[in-house]
């Protein structure tokens, strides 16, 4: 699933986590992203980006790229945006995880996401389990760089 390797980067060691040391328990402007009048795609990602906010008590969160995103510490694992047709839900190392419903699409060297419309059904105990897959994989991730 997950080889633990670092990469060499100029002068020194770089974990393939992408960080962001700002991330907070709980951040004001992803509520205000989510609370926006005329943005009715946002709050249909909401309850995506909740269940990302309770897989566990060391959650933090941040707006990256004007979208949120969940972090285990300061490391992400997943977010959600909102398009003009569409809700992304993606996964930082989406290419790690298990997809049997085949939600997954997008073809980056790590990242996938899943793409929700209006009046289409969402297979939403795979997409669960997408999301708590993420979650236990960052923290695998952190546990093998010794930083969790």
């Amino acid at each position: 699933m997950f080889s633990g390797r670092r990469l060499i980067w100029q002068s020194g060691w770089v974990s393939e986590l992408l960080r962001f040391p700002s991330a907070v328990r709980r951040d004001p402007d992803v509520d205000a992203w989510f609370s926006r009048p005329d943005h009715e795609l946002r709050r249909f990602a909401q309850p995506w980006f909740e269940q990302m906010r309770g897989s566990g008590v060391d959650v933090r969160e941040l707006l990256n790229d004007g979208h949120p995103t969940a972090c285990v510490g300061d490391a992400a694992f997943g977010y959600v945006n909102a398009f003009s047709a569409h809700v992304n839900v993606g996964f930082y190392h989406g290419t790690a995880l298990d997809d049997p419903a085949g939600l997954l699409e997008g073809t980056g060297k790590r990242m996938r996401h899943v793409k929700l419309r209006w009046a289409q059904p969402v297979n939403a105990a795979a997409l669960s389990e997408l999301i708590a897959a993420a979650y236990r994989d960052i923290r695998l991730r952190l546990r093998s760089e010794g930083t969790l």
